[in-house]
């Protein structure tokens, strides 16, 4: 049985690990990856990558659901960032 504990946990994780899907959404529709910072989201990345390690050390479930997840949605704004701010900035280039 899990305790209200990591309900707590997987509630929390779950929202806020969906809350990157309409940014995700947003650019992938939009292909507008201006307003995203690229330091922020590599820094973000990174430390939810060890969140994500701490997880899995202490053998929280929540931990690493959450941050599993929010990892890959950080990961792909941060792609797509560099991505797509590559290949506008090479149609201003030319």
């Amino acid at each position: 049985m899990i305790s209200l504990i990591e309900c707590l946990g997987l509630a929390g994780g779950t929202l806020t690990t969906f809350s990157f899907l309409p940014q995700a959404i947003k650019i992938w529709q939009t292909r507008d990856v201006s307003s995203i910072s690229l330091l922020m989201y590599s820094i973000f990345c990174v430390g939810v990558m060890f969140w994500l390690i701490y997880g899995i050390a202490l053998g929280s479930i929540a931990l690493i659901i959450a941050n599993g997840i929010t990892l890959c949605f950080s990961t792909s704004i941060l792609f797509l960032k560099i991505y797509i701010g590559a290949k506008n900035k090479k149609r201003e280039d030319d």
